[in-house]
């Protein structure tokens, strides 16, 4: 087939990629079909983001629509378009954040890197510049770019040294350590701390009761802007807009992306809370000096839009809270396999198994193998680090669950 010999892949052992390639050619809301005419249900909503099922007419629709209109056109200095203006809207009125202001972006990595530095610019505009450290958790994933790499909890994600500096890991699940962390450094040096409501690509580690909140309060106390990364959390994944309302916290920034075109096209963006905004708004002259060329691309927002609509109309997000716990049932009930060591969920429509440390050590590669043999019986599922990752669309049905944990016991016997 053409491209076998030159797609380079992401996150890809090449050598290995070039004889098992699988070629996706359609897909129709829970369900993706490979060139060899193999159905398979899509078990993690691709990478985290089809979170209304695919091909959804409504939103094609959308992006067709605007194509017609406006295919293309920039936001930098002082031009906008219909699609962007309506989506900022749209998102400020459901973040969880006072006086949002929304900054478009190609994704997820962009809108990191431009939460790092909104945080940092917003320091230096307020008189303390010497505020420049940026906190994340370990097992945390903020992307690849060049601060979403320097952010990695990942250890394996940490590539290509030397990182951007002032950045710092602390514990991921100790608010008193994030607070021990940020006394050492000095507060008077920290500008924010980068957090997941739930940590995503890193084993899907739900938060300990009370540590978000808690660690909330510390980064209040000590006046460290804190960025709720709501990449994979947001658009219904954990049952509300931005995954960090579950918890009753209201962050400084938040990052999103992924759901909130459903994967349909690429957009991410940040929203900003007035007061961050403020230096940059309210004082004549301040240019923020950062942008992607396809930031609030009309097309991608036109997606948006729809999206939104589609989760209201059809009440994803209370249907993904509805369904939970019943994959957290399926994903505990294969606790017992001899390659598992224990499944984790019940905070979102999304969980994990942690596969077996001693077979681990003896097989790296094990959590790719699994899910390999798991696709051998209809079921694609994300192999992480030393985890297997579950997240449905939130068209799911039980009946998908069911189908979900008969292929993934099929799988770890195969495996096995």
């Amino acid at each position: 087939m053409t491209g076998t010999e030159t797609l380079w892949h992401p996150f890809a052992a090449m050598h290995a990629v070039r004889r098992s390639q699988v070629t996706i050619t359609r897909a129709e809301d829970v369900w993706l079909w490979d060139d060899a005419g193999n159905r398979y249900l899509d078990a993690t909503a691709s990478l985290w983001y089809a979170n209304a099922g695919h091909g959804r007419r409504e939103i094609v629709d959308a992006v067709s629509e605007q194509l017609g209109k406006l295919d293309a056109y920039h936001l930098f200095t002082d031009f906008a378009n219909e699609p962007a203006l309506a989506l900022a809207d749209a998102l400020a009125a459901r973040a969880p954040v006072e006086d949002g202001k929304v900054f478009f972006t190609s994704g997820g990595g962009d809108s990191i890197d431009t939460a790092a530095k909104i945080a940092r610019a917003y320091f230096a505009l307020t008189g303390r510049p010497e505020r420049t450290i940026l906190l994340h958790r370990e097992h945390s994933y903020h992307g690849t770019h060049g601060l979403g790499t320097s952010l990695a909890g990942i250890p394996g994600n940490r590539v290509a040294p030397p990182f951007v500096p002032d950045v710092v890991q602390t514990a991921w699940n100790d608010a008193e350590m994030l607070e021990e962390t940020i006394r050492e450094l000095g507060a008077e040096r920290v500008a924010a701390f980068f957090c997941e409501p739930v940590i995503g690509a890193g084993g899907v580690l739900p938060p300990p009761p009370g540590y978000l909140e808690a660690a909330a309060e510390v980064c209040a106390r000590h006046g460290v802007l804190l960025v709720a990364d709501a990449v994979i959390c947001g658009f219904g994944r954990l049952g509300n807009w931005f995954g960090i309302e579950r918890f009753g916290v209201r962050p400084d920034l938040v990052v999103f992306a992924k759901g909130v075109t459903s994967g349909v096209q690429p957009l991410g963006g940040v929203v900003a809370s007035g007061r961050v905004a403020a230096p940059f708004w309210d004082e004549p002259g301040r240019v923020f000096r950062h942008g992607q060329t396809y930031s609030g691309h009309p097309a991608a927002c036109a997606a948006g839009l729809a999206t939104i609509g589609v989760y209201e109309r059809d009440a994803l997000f209370e249907r993904a809270t509805a369904l939970e716990a019943p994959l957290a049932e399926r994903l505990a009930g294969l606790a017992d396999h001899p390659l598992v060591d224990h499944a984790r969920g019940g905070t979102g429509f999304l969980g994990a198994l942690e596969l077996d440390p001693e077979r681990l050590a003896g097989t790296p590669g094990l959590p790719g193998a699994v899910a390999n043999a798991v696709r051998e019986h209809g079921v694609l599922v994300r192999p992480m680090v030393s985890s297997l990752g579950f997240s449905p669309p939130l068209t799911a049905t039980e009946e998908h669950l069911d189908l979900l944990a008969d292929a993934v016991r099929k799988g770890l016997d195969g495996a096995l």
